[in-house]
């Protein structure tokens, strides 16, 4: 099944949610032939922009099959988006610290 890859993202978060991005589209984790989309910390509009577009003009088979979509999204509430996959289908998976246990605590 085809997706773009930007529609997906939005249909998680929200664009003023993302602290910083790193994405590659490929058929390797990060090999030399995958093209990348970064957002650095402190980005300006004009570069989220350019990211998002990039990312709506990227489309990928989220079926089975290899894996494409590779990347980390950190979020400002602390929490980050990695790739989840199985037998090429992927998907976006949300992270966040745990909670620490009670008998932890002191």
């Amino acid at each position: 099944m085809m997706q773009n890859a930007g529609k997906e993202l939005l249909s998680i978060i929200s664009l003023t949610d993302i602290k910083c991005a790193v994405i590659a589209v490929g058929d390797y984790t990060w090999s030399e032939d995958a093209t990348t989309y970064t957002l650095k910390v402190g980005y300006n509009e004009e570069e989220l922009k350019t990211f998002f577009n990039s990312l709506c003009s990227t489309t990928y088979d989220s079926g089975y099959g290899g894996q494409e979509l590779f990347g980390t999204v950190w979020l400002n509430d602390g929490t980050w988006l990695t790739r989840g996959e199985n037998d090429g289908s992927e998907w976006w998976v949300h992270h966040s610290l745990p909670e620490i246990p009670i008998l932890l605590k002191i």
